[in-house]
């Protein structure tokens, strides 16, 4: 089946629909891009080993009418994979890289789709003063296509596993408390969805991943030394190594071992809104104040 963008008298109503909403008169709560069967037929399943941002990439211009290949997806937006058999400091260094940002995700549609697809971010970290369905609800109404850039290691439920990663997906709908995403198929409660979204941007690393790498030439100092980004001496990377060396070394069972480290990421926590450049929504989207900061 084929997604037909709004009309300009759809968009024309669904704006002043949302000028009431945002009057405070009014919140819209469901809102769909697809319908879940549409998604199911439609979405793109991970296309590589770290590109779930090329992969919302494919579905971003698909929404917005424009069919590129994944491999051309993943080659614009400059997917960047972990190097699992280096030396520990570089392994944490391309870990804390690994995948893409919001930005390579801005970059990567605009190229692939010959420069007709804008992207617009709008961060959540610092919290924001905001009604995420309700707001997500009107730019969807208006013709936006939504990709999360998630930690998808907040909010996790106590004993479950701490996943090994953050996450982009593209947002196909809303519906009261609910968030309906792509790869994976999901539909995910609301505050789930904005706790994922409002994170500093840190990366935690398994004990077991940082302790296979550890070799009795490995240069812990490089953890940090040369580093541009102060973080790694802010949140003391290599400090946190040598801790989980030492607890290795001097076992107790009267205090739990590290089960992870902290590193910097690369990722900022957040919605990117996509558009088509000429439309007058994507200019729209270019002038959209920043959501507000919750004091």
């Amino acid at each position: 089946m084929e997604v037909v963008p709004p009309s300009s008298e759809t968009k024309a109503t669904a704006s002043s629909e949302a000028d009431v909403e945002e009057e405070g008169q009014e919140e819209v709560h469901t809102a769909m891009l697809w319908s879940i069967q549409e998604a199911v037929e439609r979405q793109t399943l991970q296309i590589g080993v770290s590109a779930c941002g090329a992969t919302a990439v494919v579905d971003v211009l698909q929404a917005l009418g424009i069919t590129v290949s994944p491999e051309t997806a993943d080659h614009c937006v400059r997917t960047r994979l972990r190097r699992n058999d280096s030396p520990l400091p570089d392994y944490l260094h391309s870990r804390s890289k690994a995948g893409a940002t919001h930005h390579q995700l801005i970059d990567g549609a605009e190229q692939a789709s010959g420069g007709r697809v804008l992207g617009r971010f709008f961060g959540f970290h610092p919290a924001r003063r905001v009604k995420l369905v309700p707001w997500l609800a009107r730019w969807i109404r208006r013709g936006a296509v939504p990709v999360a850039t998630m930690n998808m290691q907040r909010g996790v439920a106590e004993g479950a596993e701490i996943p090994d990663a953050w996450h982009h997906q593209l947002i196909f709908g809303v519906a009261p408390n609910a968030v309906f995403m792509t790869n994976p198929l999901d539909v995910v409660g609301e505050e789930e969805v904005h706790v994922r979204l409002c994170s500093e941007s840190v990366l935690l690393i398994r004990r077991e991943d940082v302790l296979k790498r550890l070799t009795q030439d490995c240069t812990l100092s490089l953890i940090s030394d040369q580093q541009a980004d102060a973080r790694w001496k802010t949140l003391n990377v290599e400090g946190q190594v040598r801790r989980m060396i030492n607890e290795e070394d001097h076992s107790d069972e009267d205090h739990p071992k590290m089960t992870h480290i902290r590193i910097p990421a690369a990722y900022s926590s957040g919605i990117t809104l996509f558009a088509l450049r000429d439309s007058s929504l994507g200019q729209e989207l270019l002038s959209a104040p920043e959501l507000p900061l919750l004091l």
